[in-house]
């Protein structure tokens, strides 16, 4: 009987559902892809598999030991299948997360370069060339995002492919809403027969101007994003650890007192000693500026770029930062507080 081995790509294109396979090439085509990477997927399972197979021996498998051979065959296979769940979970949440990172950077790129590339296939037209030509003579090396995909648009007209389908196709590489309505506009205009070369000018203006209008409004957002960022690395940090050191003051206090009080009978009253550890407060304080940290990149991108995606270059930015600095200030305020707390 022979074994088959089943290499990564074939086992990539068997773990990844049917169903959801055009979906999966519609994203990977916008993230700038040629096709779907299946060997990854059939690698990703693998690794899964092995991170799995490791914590199940080492964690979960010896305390299966007391139980019988039926409730260890049936404990292993759900805790196993939990765990590799989690694992695939966890890779495809990361391998999202760079995705949609990769088509948000490479879409406005592409935006940028738009006017640009227009602006020269206007003149091309104007200068005699037909659409199909002035097409190919527009693509610049300087237009990277936008040239290489351009190219092969270019090509499918050149050889016969319908203009309409070639830029249909073109806008579906992108996730811009900008890309769909220009070539919406130059499929309508190309079709009907009319001047394209004035069409496409009136284009690239209504972009300028959009693009003067989203520069103004970043301008007058920097305000905001400063004001932003400075209670986020400067002042949380130091609130937090200023407030341990004033919980570690009260709690001396407050056990001083009542190790005095409960001496004292003739008081109608005592003082109980503050139950509060001071590391769970500490740990605390570390989630909540990472938290913090992570919401206001957020918040920073949507008043900057109108885009959530942005605010992903902030966040490594705000978390070393406000971490960096909570630490600090829990080093000074130890030396200042330090001579009290004795």
């Amino acid at each position: 009987m022979a074994f088959k081995v089943i290499f990564l790509e074939e086992f990539g294109k068997a773990f990844v559902p049917r169903q959801i396979i055009p979906n999966i090439r519609q994203y990977v085509f916008k993230a700038g892809f040629n096709e779907v990477p299946y060997k990854f997927f059939g690698m990703l399972f693998y690794v899964s598999a092995g991170f799995t197979t490791l914590i199940f021996i080492t964690s979960i498998f010896p305390y299966l030991k007391r139980f019988s051979s039926l409730q260890i065959y049936i404990f292993s296979f759900f805790s196993w299948f939990f765990i590799q769940l989690v694992f695939v979970s966890l890779f495809i949440m990361i391998l999202y997360f760079y995705m949609d990172l990769k088509i948000y950077y490479r879409t406005k790129k592409m935006e940028e370069q738009l006017p640009d590339f227009l602006q020269i296939l206007s003149s091309n037209l104007k200068g005699g060339l037909t659409f199909e030509r002035a097409l190919w003579a527009s693509i610049k090396p300087r237009f990277n995002i936008l040239g290489s995909e351009m190219a092969k648009a270019s090509k499918k007209v050149m050889t016969g492919y319908e203009v309409s389908r070639a830029l249909i196709d073109l806008s579906d590489k992108y996730d811009s809403l900008m890309l769909r309505r220009t070539v919406d506009l130059l499929i309508s205009e190309v079709e009907s027969g009319g001047n394209v070369a004035d069409l496409i000018d009136r284009i690239v203006d209504n972009l300028k101007e959009t693009k003067a209008l989203k520069d103004e409004m970043s301008a007058s957002a920097i305000a905001y994003v400063l004001f932003i960022s400075i209670i986020v690395i400067l002042i949380s940090p130091l609130l937090f650890a200023l407030s341990f050191h004033l919980l570690q003051l009260l709690i001396s206090f407050t056990d001083k007192l009542a190790t005095t009080t409960a001496n004292v009978r003739s008081l109608p009253f005592t003082f109980s000693k503050v139950s509060v550890n001071t590391d769970d407060f500490r740990q605390f304080s570390v989630i909540a500026l990472f938290v913090i940290s992570l919401f206001s990149s957020m918040i920073v991108a949507i008043v900057e770029k109108d885009s959530v995606k942005g605010g992903i270059k902030y966040i490594p930015i705000y978390v070393f930062g406000s971490m960096s600095l909570y630490f600090f200030f829990m080093k000074i305020l130890n030396l200042l507080f330090g001579g009290i707390l004795k």
